[in-house]
């Protein structure tokens, strides 16, 4: 008879997740990770197939999450260019309240490794695309409500918008100051301006 797991996977999952963000991938230790999901290195192994596995893991997780937070301020009954400015508010305040000063963890793993491992590189990349898929579709809505020029390229224009918003959230993990957050939010939004 199979013994049952004693552990909830998608809890150490999140606490694995929630360790490398704090410190990053390579400061990150085995054993930092062991005592994060209450695993044993054998266990660790035998549930996410080891460190890299497990970073992958915790950025498809993070992916998951950001497209469920993306989605729900793009869905929101108002003309796009107040949904990206509340999404992109509700960041500011996060970065000035303190949680979100740890940055992006996308954003941080494509700092960190992106140039020195080619399986987080492509997984980085994979996340940012979907990223912009997602505001991409929501800028096409807006394009068709005549909130965007017919001109528009919205595909060009998600990107920029996913872009401002990793710059803003790496700022803001060195300067955490409102004014100069909103400044640089003030000028991503300009591009609905006609």
């Amino acid at each position: 008879m199979a013994r049952p797991r004693e552990f909830e996977p998608d809890a150490a999952l999140e606490r694995a997740m929630q360790a490398f963000w704090a410190k990053g991938y390579k400061a990150t230790s085995l054993d930092d990770l062991c005592t994060a999901t209450g695993l044993s290195r054998s266990s660790l192994y035998a549930a996410f197939g080891g460190k890299r596995a497990l970073l992958h893991q915790s950025l498809a997780r993070y992916e998951e999450e950001a497209v469920t937070r993306i989605n729900a301020a793009l869905a929101k009954p108002l003309p796009i260019r107040e949904a990206i400015a509340g999404f992109v508010g509700e960041l500011i305040d996060r970065i000035v309240a303190g949680p979100g000063r740890a940055g992006c963890f996308i954003g941080n793993c494509a700092a960190e490794l992106s140039g020195q491992d080619r399986a987080t590189a492509a997984r980085v990349r994979q996340s940012l695309a979907r990223i912009e898929g997602i505001f991409c579709e929501a800028l096409a809505r807006a394009q068709s409500r005549g909130e965007i020029g017919a001109d528009a390229d919205v595909a060009s224009l998600a990107r920029f918008l996913v872009s401002g918003i990793q710059g803003l959230r790496l700022v803001g993990k060195a300067n955490p100051d409102r004014a100069a957050l909103t400044d640089i939010a003030a000028v991503m939004l300009r591009c609905f301006d006609s």
